[in-house]
């Protein structure tokens, strides 16, 4: 019951970055035009904001739900740290993922977060580390900050 009431109060204090984070979703967009989709989530899967296009409305970049992304981040960042933690690599900092159609990739973003990016397969992947990256700490910023106010400030 207490890590339930923990974990609710937590997601409210996550979404009082929404309109920040949705801002760097919106600007890293607009310095890689080859993004065709942007989604910062919490680590546990949780959509804290999505600039997905296409698919109609509540279907993000090729037809995606922003929930199901973000769940599907979740999952991939289980898997990327245990295998980060067994192979002695260290701590997670990115996942890219390239399919016939172009990229997936996934970023830490500070302790909390992650930002995942869909990208077109003509993308300039050293360009697109270089900004999700600092895109990244941004956000990570945003909702670490986020998450140390006082719930009631």
């Amino acid at each position: 019951m207490r890590r339930a009431l923990r974990l609710r109060s937590e997601r409210r204090q996550l979404m009082t970055a929404e309109a920040e984070v949705l801002g760097e979703l919106r600007r890293l967009r607009a310095r890689l035009p080859q993004l065709t989709g942007a989604l910062a989530a919490s680590t546990d899967g949780l959509v804290l904001a999505e600039e997905l296009t296409g698919g109609g409305p509540g279907a993000g970049a090729y037809g995606a739900e922003p929930e199901g992304v973000a769940a599907l981040t979740a999952a991939a960042l289980g898997v990327s740290l245990r295998l980060t933690d067994s192979t002695g690599q260290g701590g997670f900092r990115e996942l890219l993922i390239r399919g016939e159609r172009g990229y997936v990739a996934t970023y830490a973003a500070g302790g909390s977060a992650v930002l995942t990016v869909l990208a077109e397969p003509r993308i300039n992947v050293g360009r697109l580390h270089l900004e999700a990256r600092r895109s990244g700490a941004r956000i990570g910023a945003l909702v670490d900050s986020a998450l140390e106010r006082p719930e009631n400030a």
